[in-house]
């Protein structure tokens, strides 16, 4: 019976989440869309990581369906889009991100409490969501950690700064140079002594974010906390 159920699985973080999961022995449930033009590709990849592929559909009464059967003690929520994406699919960002970002998370979280099973629900936000500014990508985050919050389930919030890494399947230039400038400053306030906003703000690889996850996810004093970008490497 899988442990873990991993919604946004083929996601930069996912797939890294996925990997270190199954890699900690515990049974690791990957999702991914029914309508994915890779799913083949995925289910591929994901079962040699050692996890299995979940392809419910995101529909309310069809996830909390699933996640009743499978009472996963661990349920990662790792969902987002980008402005390059959105504008692919036609979609202005602010849409984007309310449908994904935040829609599709609370959509799962309201399928698990729906089960009455009470699994740690772990969330992928982002570096910044605790000031309540921002424009609608940081809104999104802002409102989902809210509504995790009030959900009555137990539950873990990342923030991290940037992810980088060699091997994303689309190109980012502009978060690249955003992590390359981001470091570069923190690097200069490291050696002027600011070594706390050095740790709060450098940049992370999607493994060790993942590494981070899974570790967290199964730490009873994890429960019910958010954790900066410091205790995220």
């Amino acid at each position: 019976m899988p442990t873990a159920f991993v919604a946004g699985a083929t996601g930069y973080t996912g797939r890294a989440v996925v990997r270190a999961s199954a890699r900690r022995g515990a049974g690791t449930l990957a999702h991914v869309r029914p309508d994915s033009a890779r799913l083949a590709d995925w289910t591929a990849r994901f079962r040699a990581m050692g996890a299995e592929v979940d392809i419910t559909p995101w529909e309310p009464a069809a996830l909390t369906a699933t996640l009743r059967a499978l009472a996963p003690a661990e349920v990662y929520a790792l969902l987002g889009t980008t402005r390059h994406r959105a504008q692919g699919e036609g979609l202005q960002a602010t849409e984007a991100y309310e449908r994904v970002d935040y829609g599709l998370t609370v959509m799962l979280l309201e399928a698990v409490v729906a089960t009455g099973l009470r699994p740690r629900f772990v969330y992928l936000s982002a570096a910044g969501a605790d000031r309540g500014s921002g424009g609608a990508y940081m809104q999104a985050r802002v409102r989902a950690e809210a509504a995790i919050r009030a959900s009555g389930l137990p539950w873990t919030i990342a923030r991290p700064s940037w992810i980088t890494g060699a091997d994303r399947d689309e190109s980012r230039p502009g978060e690249r140079v955003g992590a390359a400038v981001t470091d570069a400053l923190m690097a200069v306030a490291g050696v002027l002594g600011a070594r706390r906003l050095r740790a709060r703000y450098a940049s992370t690889t999607n493994e060790a974010l993942a590494a981070a996850l899974v570790r967290l996810a199964a730490d009873p004093a994890a429960q019910d906390r958010v954790f900066e970008s410091e205790a995220l490497r």
